[in-house]
């Protein structure tokens, strides 16, 4: 399928250059809005705040954005996946405009290569990438760059509320942690590090990550088909959404994207090859369908491919919808 096949190319960083039949992956970027996100209803039809105009690299346009981050005056991030580059896309702009790379694929410091996250230091106003190409995580501030931790497949980056920053190592199997400001070591393992593999204390193909109020370390394990939790200071983490094999049923997850979680400790996944946004209540043997679960198509309430997730300060909901050139 789809998500298989980009999996194999990102496994092959060196040679990638992601085409499908010329047509662009990501192309706009919508928001399904809610009051808060702790509603039990969504609005099912989206909303674009960001088109893309088709796939290339004008300021209007995005080729394969993965992962996205709001900050409190919605200005959407975008990690701009094939353009090499990071994209700031204002509140109900036309276009957007570059703030890191877009200086062509490489591995100068002024280049990136298939950045696959980006999340903002709300203390300085960092930007920090995961640049996954070169493996490696790097902040920009002000047009500097600095590499903050390099030799790594990240792939997921969040930050909790101190400032410490976590990675995923998407061929490590494992999730660290580094304390602001101290990035000239390995960091520490925060959840798997034990191998490939389905046991509670392992992780296969980890992707996207969450950290709440409490350290805890939210990770997509995207090829053993669920979300763990992993508390903080444990050695093993606990199954909170999925983990019943791949499948469509609603106990079921396949290749699980982005995730997030609202105030109330209520799981939100991007459900990719099912084509929905999930949500997991903690303790819960089902998710219920919040978004999506339409089939796959373009209307405004289906998804698909959904990818990154994130919310902003009202609660709106933002879905990359990766084959329908969206962000919803």
């Amino acid at each position: 399928n789809q998500l298989i096949e980009i999996t194999q190319e990102l496994n092959n960083s060196s040679n990638i250059s992601i085409e499908r039949h010329s047509q662009s992956f990501i192309n706009e970027i919508s928001v399904i809005s809610s009051k808060k996100p702790t509603f039990n209803k969504w609005k099912q039809n989206a909303i674009t705040v960001a088109d893309g105009n088709g796939h290339g690299q004008e300021l209007n346009q995005l080729s394969v954005p993965f992962g996205i981050f709001i900050d409190r005056k919605k200005y959407i991030f975008i990690a701009d996946f094939n353009n090499h580059r990071i994209i700031e896309w204002k509140y109900n702009a036309k276009k957007g405009q570059i703030i890191a790379g877009g200086n062509g694929k490489g591995n100068r410091m002024d280049q990136l290569n298939l950045p696959t996250n980006v999340i903002i230091d709300r203390q300085n106003h960092s930007i920090i990438i995961a640049d996954y190409g070169n493996r490696r995580v790097v902040q920009w501030l002000n047009q500097t760059q600095q590499i903050l931790a390099e030799n790594i497949d990240c792939w997921g980056l969040a930050m909790d509320k101190n400032g410490f920053l976590y990675v995923s190592d998407y061929k490590k199997n494992e999730v660290r942690r580094w304390k602001m400001g101290e990035y000239n070591n390995e960091g520490i393992v925060v959840a798997g590090g034990n191998g490939k593999g389905n046991q509670l204390n392992q992780l296969n193909s980890p992707g996207f990550i969450f950290v709440d109020d409490d350290q805890s370390v939210y990770v997509s394990d995207r090829d053993n088909y669920r979300v763990m939790k992993w508390r903080k200071d444990t050695k093993e983490g606990k199954i909170v959404a999925g983990g019943n094999g791949e499948g469509r049923s609603l106990n079921q997850l396949f290749y699980p994207q982005g995730v997030v979680v609202d105030d109330l400790g209520q799981i939100y996944v991007a459900d990719g090859e099912n084509y929905r946004v999930m949500r997991w209540c903690e303790g819960k043997e089902e998710g219920e369908i919040v978004v999506g679960g339409n089939g796959s198509g373009n209307q405004s309430d289906q998804l698909n491919g959904p990818m990154g997730l994130s919310f902003d300060d009202e609660g709106n909901l933002y879905v990359a919808d990766l084959w329908n050139n969206r962000i919803e």
